[in-house]
């Protein structure tokens, strides 16, 4: 089955409600840029690459309407604080001088063709057979199409590779158990669901053979933003001598942010931890704290596969060397 996370319906942009996923497929059409604005923010579609395609269409839609575009962009620039793609893709937008329908459209196409770079690129790092743990989804749901993390699953598999792959559950919004679990059963990729705690277990069992995950913010130095749990998941394949790579477009760089000291990181709604499924879990009147996403320094990546090859430390060189700075 081919996912289909975004749809441009040239007066509308229909978005598959990842909320309801797997239980339910179900498409929220948006007419203007504060819907999008909404969606994004209400995770609707959520995925750095997706969510700056989705502004993009959000500003294309503006555009249609003759409404405000500087307001336009500054509501979608505030949906979503920490994934550099969103404001990236608006900069983009803000700046053509051309057709900004005929912009977002070209956004979207490229992608698709860079995560299906991504893929072969980091297929060649994954052997014949292995088996990879992945966290929170990076897949087609989380771009236009085909995926970053998942891109590299799929392009092993489709050379031929035999390809097992773990996710974990990626609480509290279980992006691992609702869409990456249900994206791989699609295509009949085998995966097996394990929780977050279990991790540790697999990996001195020795399960594992490369760690592979997506980005919402690479900073100058490879210090890298991506869903909470993430640093968690490298800190055990550090120590026991796992690769872990970042999967992302170079629009996930953000070349202006020295250090992950200086990515901003979001927090949350305390019913996404405390409740399951909109029921309590937890006690009425007790503090929550939920910040969305965590920073994984540099030193624990052993590689970032970007849509122009594999980049090695030191991260910092490499990346001025593919940005020309």
């Amino acid at each position: 089955m081919h996912v289909e996370p975004i749809r441009w319906r040239g007066d509308a942009l229909e978005l598959l409600d990842q909320r309801l996923l797997p239980r339910e497929m179900k498409y929220v059409p948006c007419h203007d840029a504060h819907e999008v604005a909404a969606a994004i923010r209400d995770m609707i579609v959520r995925g750095a690459p997706a969510i700056g395609v989705s502004a993009a269409f959000g500003l294309a839609l503006a555009a249609k309407r003759g409404d405000d575009l500087q307001q336009a962009a500054d509501e979608l620039r505030a949906s979503r604080p920490t994934a550099v793609n969103l404001m990236w893709a608006i900069d983009r937008m803000l700046a053509a001088r051309g057709d900004l329908t005929e912009e977002a459209i070209a956004i979207f196409d490229e992608d698709v063709a860079a995560c299906r770079r991504i893929g072969r690129y980091g297929a060649e790092l994954l052997g014949g057979t292995a088996t990879v743990l992945t966290h929170c989804n990076a897949g087609a749901l989380a771009t236009a199409g085909y995926g970053t993390a998942l891109g590299v699953i799929r392009a092993a598999v489709e050379s031929g590779k035999k390809i097992a792959v773990f996710a974990d559950e990626t609480r509290p919004y279980l992006q691992g158990a609702r869409l990456t679990a249900w994206e791989l059963k699609q295509e009949n990729i085998d995966v097996t669901l394990i929780t977050d705690s279990m991790a540790g277990h697999f990996f001195q069992q020795g399960k594992f053979d490369a760690v592979v995950v997506g980005a919402d913010r690479i900073a100058a130095n490879g210090d890298t933003a991506n869903k909470i749990g993430t640093y968690t998941v490298a800190v055990l394949a550090k120590a026991h001598g796992v690769p872990f790579y970042i999967a992302a477009p170079l629009s996930t760089i953000d070349v202006r942010c020295p250090t992950g000291a200086q990515i901003p990181i979001e927090e949350r709604s305390a019913n996404e931890v405390a409740e399951i499924g909109g029921v309590r879990i937890a006690p009425e009147g007790i503090s929550v704290r939920h910040p969305a996403f965590d920073v994984t320094p540099a030193s624990f990546i052993t590689a970032i596969i970007t849509d122009r090859g594999v980049l090695r430390a030191p991260f910092e060189e490499a990346i001025r060397s593919v940005f020309h700075v």
